[in-house]
């Protein structure tokens, strides 16, 4: 059976509908960086999406092919996730997507070396006629933050995020978003399936202590 990392690792990827503090450990992505507002058809956003998929689609069926990766475990595709900030800002302005930047990334198996990354980009970049030069290895260390479910559309957030933020301060902490900490968020539904009040995302912000 696949390794299907929502279900082994449900503390990082299913949490309750109230905010809780955790540790995050490292992870490895294949990551698109860019700007602007993700909801723009056929704008930057979308573009990295579809390199994304295809590159861990390629890692994923790389067992089909005569290219065998060192330490290679079937696995379900992650879902998508994305690190959102805007310039001079200590949060993310919801209503202001114009001004986004972002990395959109899907988390990798760790069998994925900078060798094998490389080839499941040129593979990608030959078989999906994609931009491999946009791909990139990407490494996370989040350690402590403030996580919980949000179900409903992205721009009612906000209600979420405060109370992360109270929780946080409750519990001893701050939001410590910062150039190497970022807004962090994991989606879990197909926005092209699933109504906008149904959406289940995951919100996970750094924190330190007070």
């Amino acid at each position: 059976m696949a390794f299907d990392f929502k279900k082994e690792w449900k503390e990082f990827y299913l949490p309750p509908r109230k905010p809780e503090i955790v540790t995050v450990p490292p992870m490895r992505y294949v990551a698109v960086r860019g700007r602007g507002d993700p909801n723009r058809a056929g704008g930057a956003f979308q573009r990295a999406v579809s390199v994304l998929y295809a590159v861990a689609f390629t890692v994923k069926m790389s067992k089909r092919g005569d290219h065998a990766m060192d330490g290679y475990f079937d696995f379900v595709v992650p879902p998508l996730e994305g690190l959102w900030w805007q310039e001079n800002e200590e949060a993310v302005d919801l209503t202001d997507k114009a001004a986004f930047q972002w990395i959109a990334m899907i988390r990798l198996p760790d069998f994925v070396t900078e060798a094998e990354f490389r080839w499941a980009v040129e593979r990608a970049a030959e078989k999906k006629k994609i931009d491999g030069g946009l791909a990139e290895l990407f490494f996370a260390a989040e350690g402590q933050c403030v996580q919980m479910l949000h179900v409903g559309p992205f721009d009612t957030e906000g209600a979420s995020i405060e109370s992360m933020r109270q929780y946080a301060q409750a519990m001893g902490y701050r939001v410590d978003l910062s150039s190497a900490r970022r807004h962090h968020e994991i989606y879990l539904s197909d926005a092209r399936k699933v109504p906008p009040e149904k959406w289940r995302t995951v919100i996970r912000l750094p924190v330190a202590p007070l």
